[in-house]
């Protein structure tokens, strides 16, 4: 089969591969650059990410396979332990906070005592309704009040009232009663997938990006701003002809570039939200994490990311990261706060970044993802299906999608 696959990510990227192996697969990218969110870039001689700080591993032992048996071999990869900090009550403690009750014990007794008490009497109700309600069920109501609900309403830039919780799972570390218990009694250690991770030894993520695209054809520059099914046959810009469309371009702007798509669909398609993020690459002293995280509304900073820690042998580098559109001189502004950051070196501001998981986001994502179900085309990926996906479960997506193709196109 011809198959198009719109965009360059991670997701696309991982799709084309396994695809191209037994069809004709060509990939269409508006960017200049591959690599959607994840590519990086290099100023002075220094490689960083633009958005977020893209990590790889995980608990999925077939896509670590994949990377090391068909991509990018483990030799070429160096192993990061993650270091992370959160700045709480002008005290950084480890992360994750609710394992360690003993930091803020050290200054504070009673928000300690406050925490433990809220955490062991807290109940999970049938079904929470937003966010806000689901972080007092699981982690009780002051430290949900304390750090869980103004964090996340930085971060999404939107009141966590307002917000599903649907994306959570898999996303933070959930304890059981017996898990926090031990944590008051010695220090527990974080336990996500990502708690230790995989780096390229070129410093460079884009390595395993270029490495994903090996031998795969790609068409950068290139716009698709029509897609039209005639017959079976899917036509992308009035001119070029596939048997299959696989998306993992921005699920909010796809029923615009489809003939003849319901208005219904589109106004579904106006409801859905998300987030940019502004960064600054910094020059720094010496800082021991990988990340550091924010809570406070007094900084727009979110999150530093150490990325100069990931690297081997370790250099003196950070990311600064806030969500939204900020100015350079505001980014500067506020990292004069911050003692560790010495020198900016380059600033960026990313468009689709995050998706929003606001009220609307079940029901229109359900009304749209059926529309494309029911005229045959694929959308897959973080944007593509509108998720708060990591690396690796974009490459699980496109996974699953190439084994779904495969059983169904049996020759």
């Amino acid at each position: 089969m011809k198959i198009c696959i719109i965009g360059a990510g991670i997701t696309g990227l991982t799709a084309g591969k396994l695809l191209s192996k037994n069809h004709d697969v060509i990939i269409y990218e508006k960017d200049s650059k591959i690599g959607g969110i994840a590519k990086t870039k290099t100023v002075n001689g220094v490689t960083y990410h633009t958005v977020g700080g893209h990590c790889l591993n995980s608990k999925n032992k077939q896509i670590m396979e994949f990377i090391f048996n068909e991509v990018l071999p483990q030799d070429n990869w160096h192993k990061v332990k993650r270091i992370a900090k959160i700045f709480f009550k002008n005290h950084y403690i480890s992360y994750p906070i609710e394992f360690s009750i003993k930091e803020i014990a050290e200054f504070d007794e009673d928000l300690a005592f406050r925490i433990t008490r809220d955490y062991f009497i807290a109940k999970d109700k049938e079904h929470a309704t937003n966010l806000a309600d689901w972080f007092e069920m699981k982690f009780g109501k002051t430290l949900a009040n304390e750090y869980f609900i103004p964090y996340n309403r930085k971060i999404w830039q939107k009141d966590p009232k307002d917000m599903s919780f649907l994306w959570v799972e898999g996303k933070l570390p959930l304890p059981n009663k017996k898990d926090f218990f031990k944590a008051l009694i010695k220090q527990n250690e974080d336990t996500m997938p990502h708690n230790e991770f995989y780096y390229p030894n070129s410093n460079n993520q884009n390595t395993f990006i270029e490495a994903l695209a090996n031998n795969l054809q790609i068409i950068t520059n290139f716009e698709v701003f029509a897609i039209e099914k005639n017959k079976n046959k899917w036509i992308i810009n009035n001119k070029f002809e596939f048997d299959l469309v696989i998306n993992t371009s921005p699920l909010d702007k796809l029923p615009f570039l489809i003939k003849n798509s319901p208005e219904k669909i589109k106004n579904e398609a106006r409801k859905l939200k998300y987030n940019k993020v502004t960064n600054v690459l910094w020059k720094t002293k010496p800082v021991k994490y990988t990340w550091s995280y924010y809570p406070s509304p007094n900084t727009i900073f979110h999150r530093h990311i150490h990325i100069g820690n990931f690297f081997k042998p370790k250099q003196n580098y950070t990311i600064t990261e806030s969500m939204g559109e900020h100015s350079f001189e505001e980014m500067i502004e506020h990292g004069k706060r911050f003692n560790c950051l010495l020198e900016p070196i380059d600033y960026h501001v990313s468009d689709h970044a995050y998706v929003v998981y606001d009220q609307n986001y079940k029901n229109a994502t359900k009304i749209i993802k059926d529309y494309l179900i029911e005229i045959g085309l694929y959308s897959i990926g973080r944007f593509g299906e509108w998720e708060y996906y990591n690396m690796d479960v974009c490459m699980e997506s496109a996974m699953n999608l190439v084994r779904k193709i495969e059983n169904k196109f049996k020759y």
